[in-house]
């Protein structure tokens, strides 16, 4: 029931989300070249590996590690990309991932194939038995502001929580967050 919901979700929000897409697209391709998204290698549910897009905020020559990772991280985003970051709009084709079905709109954010210290507490606590999300309980409690730790407590108690009415709570607050751009780091 749930690929269901976020099948019927993501086919009923894709027609409305390609206006905005297409132009994002044109500005990336005019201000930095191809490629206008980036497929970055994430860990899905029970640890299997997929390719998620986002729009291209960053130069091609970034090292590919957690943004929180690399000395100056703003140094390396383009004067586009931090617009896009701030305002989360670089998540946009991550509705392809929810269509296809490696993510939900809601449950853990897919850690990078090279986040050990993640995943090994996602393993030992069952949270990588979820399908990760765009947005997720730990995302609006803090965000880029949370140490690993505490981002997988938040993440076990949204598996015992889960619920319909749980994810529309989340989905909601996620609106006011991105409005609010708050936790937003880089």
């Amino acid at each position: 029931m749930h690929r269901l919901s976020n099948l019927i979700l993501g086919l009923f929000l894709l027609p409305i989300l390609i206006v905005p897409i297409f132009f994002i697209s044109l500005v990336i391709l005019a201000k930095n070249g191809k490629p206008i998204l980036y497929w970055s290698e994430r860990v899905g549910k029970d640890s299997v590996l997929f390719s998620m897009p986002k729009f291209r905020t960053m130069y091609r020559d970034t090292p590919e590690v957690a943004t929180h990772l690399l000395n100056n991280a703003d140094s390396y985003l383009t004067s586009f990309g931090k617009f896009l970051r701030k305002t989360s709009l670089d998540e946009l084709p991550q509705i392809y991932s929810v269509i296809k079905g490696n993510m939900n709109f809601v449950g853990p954010r897919p850690a990078l194939y090279n986040q050990d210290d993640l995943m090994s507490l996602r393993i030992k606590s069952g949270v990588d038995k979820l399908v990760p999300g765009i947005t997720g309980w730990a995302q609006i409690n803090g965000r880029d502001d949370l140490l690993i730790p505490d981002k997988v407590k938040l993440e076990l108690e949204y598996l015992n929580r889960r619920s319909i009415f749980f994810d529309i709570k989340i989905l909601y607050l996620t609106v006011i967050k991105v409005l609010s751009q708050d936790s937003v780091r880089h």
